[in-house]
Order: structure tokens, then C-alpha cells, then sequence
């Protein structure tokens, strides 16, 4: 069982990252920090950003890139646990930023295991940040063929209107149901590619060293403290800007597209329990809340909490390399290392739009991304 108290975290100024330190530090650890301060997360005067200014004073920080090897040299001293969240998130950006995904999330990892197969080191327990993404579509019911694991859905059917997931076998639309670990493994974007390479790599390389290794495929993580000024990742946020700055919102497909939104705190403890519990060892768990929610609901919702005249429109766009639901199945992560959600979306809702009505209007840069992905053929 891990007992040390020296942990490192990549990308620990970033959401989750810091929310953990702060969390690490208040159970006695000693927290070092590798983060770049990407401004795409940090905005554009990232050393005075909230989440970097939450922990700058209370952890050992290095400004540098999971690219560098010296910065993985530097920041690796001392440190047992490896908790590694640094990655470029977001599908849709994904899809025409290949290169640097790849480089970051894939090259980062590759840096980082090299250096523990061919170098000195005192990692004892490495905890990788994976994703639902790696599901693709997850998994579903055909009433005539059974349980099946649906491709990525066809832009023919997607244009006409039909945004349903199909069974691969015979076409006809399938019921949803809960993703679990043992689901297949089919990314439907190049994000999802990178984090399920990320996810091998660092299992396959833990059990060749005998360091153990816990991947955690993490639902929609959002709360309290997320950026408001990335329009990339998170729905949550990207609304609440839109609104907050009075512009409409645009939502995709038919508006009955779902996610399973787990709050900020769960997957904090999830982490924690994965460091600190031995029988998270050489496993992958799903964190989640076990519940979808549709966006249609999650839009009303917030514009409802802050009071806002913005129009809500479903447009029945879409962007290539979404899916169309996923929830996790949290069955074997409960009875493995006892994690359970304990904040649920209502109660996450509050929590988040109570956090940002206190927070100055950030600016709105979702046109601009969509531009982006029109540009790029990846928005219909």
C-alpha cells in the first residue's frame, strides 16, 4: 500500500489538477506541479489565473512541458506517486490539431516511460488520467442481435436528421446502456485515440517495471473552478459564458444528446482512492456519476439558475467525431475500491452556477471555434 507523501502531478494548475493538489495537501502530502499554463485554459495572462493562483504558494511548481525531458527530470525528484492529468482535451479540436494531440498525450506519455525503463528513479505508483472517449459510442441493446458496440454514425444519417445509433449488424436503432469496463474499445476521434494509447502505454509499461499503474476513463468532469474561456471542452461552461455575456445558445443535433457529468469533488476522491488503495493496482476503473443527462436539460437548466433571456435553439448541426450518449457503469469501480459519487448533477448545479455568478464575464470565444471546425469540414 502506498504511504509516501510525495506526489507529482502533470498538469496540476489545470481543473482537476489543482482541485487534487489542494486536496493531496489538506491529507499532509507534499504536491510538485509540472504544468505549462497553457493559455487556452489560463487565458491570456495565465500566472494571475485562478486555478495556477489557488496553488502557486502551496506546492512546489514547474513551469514546463511534459515535451521536455529535463522538465520531467527536474520534476520527478523526490516524488513516488506520478499522477499524470497534463493531455490536450477536447474532441472536435482533435480532429485538426492531430499532430500536437499526438505529440502531447502520446509523445508526453512516451518521454515520461522511457525515462522509467532506462533511468534511475523512486516512482512507486503511477495513476494516468484515461477517458470515456476511448468507448467511441459504448455500449448498447439490439433487440435482435443483443448487446452491441455501435460504429461511429454515418454523416448520411446524420444529415437527413437521424442522430440515433444504430446497431452495426442490422441498422436499426439500439437502446442505451451503461458503459462498463470490459465494453470495446473504438474511439470515434483522434482525442480518443491518444488517450486510449496513453492508457495502454502506461499500463503495459507499470507491469513490465512492477510499478503499479491505475487508469481511470473519466466521464464530463465539470464544477466549480472550471474554465470559462476555453470553448473546447465543457458544455457546462461554454453555455454558462454564452449566457453570462447575453448571446443565444446553439445547441447540437436534436438536443437529446446525453453525458454523464460527474462534479469536480468525485473525481478528486476517485484519484485519491486509486493512489492511496492497494486494490486499485493494475486496474481500470470508470468514474462517473451513473447517470446521463441530456443537453436540451443541462441548457434550460442553467438558464433557469441564472435568469437569462438567451434563446435556446436546436439547430440539428453536429460535429464529426461526437458521440451520441455514454454513462458509466460504476459497478466495478464501487465494489473494488468503494468509490461513490456523492454530489449529484442537481446538487453540481447549484454548486457550479452559484461558483460563477461570482465570477467576472470571461469572453465568449465559441463563434471563433466553430469557425474553426466549419473551416475544417468537421461542423455540418
Amino acid at each position: 500500500m502506498v504511504t509516501t507523501k510525495k506526489i507529482l502531478i502533470t498538469g496540476g494548475a489545470g481543473f482537476i489538477g489543482s482541485n487534487l493538489a489542494l486536496k493531496l495537501i489538506e491529507l499532509g502530502c507534499e504536491v510538485t506541479v509540472l504544468d505549462n499554463l497553457s493559455p487556452q485554459i489560463h487565458g491570456e495572462e495565465p500566472e494571475q489565473s485562478p486555478l495556477f493562483l489557488s496553488i502557486k504558494d502551496k506546492v512546489k511548481f514547474i513551469h514546463g512541458s511534459v515535451e521536455n525531458q529535463q522538465d520531467w527530470v527536474e520534476a520527478l525528484k523526490g516524488n513516488e506517486v506520478v499522477v499524470h492529468l497534463a493531455a490536450e482535451t477536447g474532441t472536435g479540436q482533435s480532429m485538426y490539431q492531430i499532430k500536437k494531440y499526438s505529440d502531447v498525450n502520446v509523445g508526453g506519455s512516451a518521454i515520461f516511460l522511457d525515462h522509467l525503463a532506462n533511468e534511475k528513479h523512486g516512482v512507486k505508483k503511477m495513476i494516468i488520467a484515461s477517458s470515456r472517449s476511448i468507448y467511441g459510442e459504448g455500449k448498447y441493446k439490439c433487440t435482435s442481435h443483443g448487446i452491441v458496440y455501435p460504429l461511429a454514425r454515418s454523416g448520411k444519417d446524420m444529415a437527413s436528421g437521424d442522430f440515433n445509433v444504430k446497431c452495426p449488424h442490422c441498422s436499426n436503432d439500439t437502446e442505451l446502456m451503461p458503459t462498463d469496463e470490459d465494453s470495446k474499445i473504438h474511439p470515434s476521434s483522434i482525442y480518443g485515440v491518444t488517450k486510449q494509447v496513453q492508457e495502454q502505454m502506461f499500463m503495459i509499461t507499470g507491469k513490465s517495471l512492477s510499478i503499479p499503474t491505475v487508469a481511470l476513463r473519466f466521464q464530463n468532469v465539470y464544477g466549480a473552478g472550471q474554465s470559462l474561456s476555453n470553448p473546447y471542452t465543457g458544455i457546462l461552461s461554454i453555455f454558462s459564458t454564452r449566457i453570462k455575456n447575453g448571446n443565444d445558445i446553439n445547441i447540437f443535433e436534436d438536443g437529446l444528446e446525453s453525458r454523464d457529468f460527474v462534479y469536480i469533488d468525485d473525481v478528486v476522491d476517485s484519484i485519491v482512492l486509486a493512489i492511496f488503495n492497494e486494490n486499485a493496482d493494475y486496474k481500470v476503473f470508470n468514474v462517473g456519476s451513473g447517470y446521463c443527462t441530456d443537453v436540451m436539460t443541462v441548457a434550460h437548466s442553467l438558464k433557469s439558475f441564472y435568469k437569462s433571456e438567451s434563446l435556446i435553439t436546436i439547430s440539428g448541426n453536429y460535429r464529426i467525431g461526437d458521440i451520441r450518449h455514454n454513462y458509466a457503469d460504476l459497478t466495478y469501480i464501487k465494489s473494488e475500491i468503494g468509490f461513490e459519487p456523492k454530489v449529484s448533477f442537481a446538487e453540481g448545479l447549484v454548486r457550479f452556477t452559484s461558483w460563477v455568478n461570482e465570477q467576472s464575464i470571461q469572453a465568449d470565444l465559441y463563434d471563433k471555434s466553430i469557425a474553426e471546425m466549419k473551416v475544417k469540414g468537421l461542423y455540418k
